[in-house]
């Protein structure tokens, strides 16, 4: 049977939501995702001090600001953990673009050159941009192109829904945040994985997904607890942490699948346009409030990032 690491991979593909390279090497996640909190970390990890100090020093002889820098940075970490797995690695555009359609696409363009300079395909990336409706409709340019995308920061139904019609190569429908921002608003410490919010709208997208034959990937993210994870088994992907790897690497338990395409419900299509979308997000406190705050925190890393790219260069 194997432990419920094992079982999970037999179900669903396992993603290693960090840039640790040797966490990659421990648990061979079939891909790897990453955001500017997750280079932070890469940055503090003394085996990426020799990748970290040869990006420096390339971007001050090219005379770089710490930008570009930060942004070569991300890129060549990503190279590195192509070399460790055998799936894709997500590179996220600038949080900052998150409402700019056309500034979105052309960085995702540039991310994409990067790594074709550094001998590394397209089809090895996934470009991930915010879920707003001027991320989603980035996507759907550069999906026409052949670039495929990760739709992050997902938080209901109405994006899930956008993302599909715009032919979206995977979503990233956050748990852990949502039933966070629901534990607060009830003021409980914790829901069962039956009554968890965060899981229920991964069920519900799913659902929706199976029901209508949708491509796109559900990679359910943002995991609290190894609970939350073994409720979401069957689905397409999901994206943990080390940590939470560690411990389903250690639990000796059975291991039941949940979700199936099979078991969908035939639910119909629901259209959706701007006006939907908007008015559906604005109806929806939590998926609006977890969105911008989102946005918000990768904003800020980012700048952190590049705050100590700075220094670097300085030095």
């Amino acid at each position: 049977m194997g432990d419920v690491l094992t079982q999970l991979k037999e179900m669903t593909v396992v993603v290693a939501d960090t840039g640790d390279v040797e966490a990659v090497r421990k648990y061979r996640p079939v891909d790897c995702t990453t955001n500017p909190s997750l280079v932070l970390k890469a940055l503090e990890d003394p085996q990426s001090e020799e990748l970290i100090a040869g990006e420096i020093e390339a971007g001050r002889t090219a005379g770089s600001d710490a930008a570009q820098v930060a942004d070569a940075l991300t890129v060549a970490l990503g190279a590195r953990l192509c070399g460790l797995v055998p799936g894709r690695v997500s590179t996220e555009v600038e949080a900052h673009l998150s409402f700019d359609t056309d500034a979105s696409v052309a960085r995702a363009r540039e991310i994409i050159a990067d790594y074709a300079a550094r001998g590394i395909g397209a089809d090895r990336i996934l470009i991930k941009l915010a879920a707003t409706w001027e991320g989603i409709r980035a996507a759907e340019i550069l999906q026409r192109d052949g670039i495929d995308c990760n739709l992050t920061l997902v938080f209901c139904l109405a994006q899930a829904v956008a993302c599909a019609d715009a032919g979206v190569f995977l979503i990233s429908p956050f748990v852990g945040r949502i039933t966070d921002w629901h534990k607060a608003r009830a003021g409980v410490a914790e829901f069962s994985p039956e009554e968890d919010p965060g899981v229920i709208s991964v069920h519900r997208i799913y659902d929706y997904y199976k029901s209508n034959g949708i491509k796109t990937v559900v990679m359910g993210a943002s995991f609290r607890s190894t609970d939350q994870i073994k409720a979401l088994a069957g689905c397409d992907n999901l994206t943990i942490a080390p940590g939470l790897l560690e411990a389903l690497a250690g639990d000796a338990t059975e291991l039941t699948r949940v979700l199936a395409p099979e078991t969908a419900s035939g639910v119909a299509v629901l259209p959706m346009d701007e006006a939907r979308f908007r008015w559906q997000m604005n109806a929806d406190a939590m998926a609006t409030e977890k969105l911008a705050e989102g946005i918000r925190n990768f904003d800020a890393d980012h700048k952190r990032l590049v705050a100590l790219v700075a220094a670097r260069l300085a030095a």
